[in-house]
């Protein structure tokens, strides 16, 4: 026996019977008419009559997940096709138009029907139908306008908001109605309920008020609360009137967010990354570029520095060394890398430590010289270090 399509009827009622595209829709009879919609309140009873039958004959939940899914998406796409062919000027005419009302209502009466009674085989990423996505865009809207006309006690609470209702607003007046799902529609109620609940007098975390970690929470991931965030915390770290207070600031705010809770399974905008990888990420990039910007600062005044002590250190001040400058810097190198002198890097043990040094041939010495020749000492130079530190350790047997 061959199996029927049971969205059959209905789906060759709207794809051509009602299509703009085909000339006979101008012309159908009222006699026509009134008997499609009669017809659809009974083809409406016998899908759930069917579908109920087919779910009780099957034992497998995968199984009854495909089956609801298949009829849900057919009925969407369908409700779909009715909705746009509505707008077509053919249908102006009040006989069509009752006809194509009784269709849509015929459809989302079925729709209704699946959410309701096989809710747990439907899965939240399913888009959602246009006219529901309608009336949830309505409620948003209305829900907006009470929002806009709350007043906040904190002003940082007010920018936040006020950043929070441009995108809502946004998302209202776009034209991504084919992108929508249920688990963003749920998403959006959870938000609205959520502001709806909060208490404005909870405690904030230093630069994160309750209201940021309200949103952080629920991953509001979208850029211009993100962009907002930032903002405020940059401001933050320019009252700040050192490199290294600045550096200090970020680190706290940093380790504040990381103490913060994010619920990473659902968020504002899905094509977008989590709220906390976003800003995770950024401090990432800032903590790097001062670590760079403090390195660069404190080289450059070791390099100041260094001028300053090879133009004032007398040559009276400085100590002679009878070793060669090779000797001499085989000693220092070694004393680093043994770890005796502990410095941030070799060359400021050199920049250090050479300028007051002299030799019974030379008295101004470049640590730059002493530094690289302790790379290329001859075996002789080796034995004669040697030979020199042998003899300290003999004299501190001594004492």
């Amino acid at each position: 026996m061959i199996k029927t399509h049971p969205l059959e009827w209905l789906d060759s009622l709207i794809l051509q019977t009602f299509d703009p595209k085909n000339t006979t829709s101008s012309s159908i009879s009222e006699s026509t008419l009134s008997l499609t919609s009669e017809n659809i309140a009974k083809e409406s009873q016998k899908i759930q009559f069917q579908l109920k039958n087919e779910v009780f004959s099957l034992r497998k939940k995968r199984q009854i997940r495909l089956l609801i899914r298949k009829y849900h998406s057919t009925l969407i796409f369908l409700l779909d096709n009715v909705i746009e062919n509505r707008k077509n000027t053919i249908f102006n005419a009040p006989n069509l138009s009752t006809s194509i009302d009784t269709i849509i209502s015929a459809l989302e009466e079925l729709l209704s029907f699946i959410e309701i009674r096989f809710a747990t085989y439907l899965s939240l990423d399913e888009r959602v139908p246009i006219t529901y996505l309608i009336v949830s865009r309505n409620e948003l809207h209305l829900k907006l306008e009470k929002l806009q006309r709350k007043k906040w006690q904190n002003e940082i609470h007010q920018n936040i908001m006020e950043s929070v209702i441009s995108v809502l607003y946004q998302l209202i007046q776009s034209n991504r109605s084919y992108k929508i799902t249920y688990r963003q529609i749920l998403y959006q109620k959870e938000l609205f309920k959520s502001i709806d609940d909060f208490d404005e007098s909870e405690k904030s975390v230093d630069i994160y008020t309750s209201l940021d970690e309200l949103l952080i929470r629920l991953n509001f991931n979208a850029q211009v609360y993100i962009t907002c965030l930032i903002n405020r915390i940059v401001s933050n770290l320019d009252m700040q009137t050192t490199l290294t207070d600045r550096m200090s600031k970020l680190l706290f705010i940093f380790k504040e967010f990381r103490q913060l809770y994010s619920n990473e399974s659902i968020m504002f905008e899905p094509s977008q990354q989590n709220i906390k990888s976003v800003l995770h990420n950024w401090f990432k990039h800032e903590v790097a570029y001062l670590e760079r910007e403090i390195e660069l600062n404190a080289s450059s005044r070791i390099g100041v520095q260094t001028k300053h002590i090879d133009a004032t250190v007398a040559l009276d001040n400085k100590i002679e060394c009878i070793l060669s400058t090779d000797q001499m810097g085989l000693i220092l190198r070694a004393t680093d890398e043994s770890r005796i002198l502990k410095a941030r890097s070799m060359s400021q043990i050199f920049k250090t430590i050479v300028p007051y040094l002299s030799t019974p041939f030379k008295k101004d010495l470049s640590y730059q010289s002493v530094r690289s020749k302790s790379y290329n000492a001859e075996e002789r130079d080796k034995e004669i270090a040697i030979q020199t530190l042998e003899k300290i350790i003999k004299k501190i047997k001594s004492y």
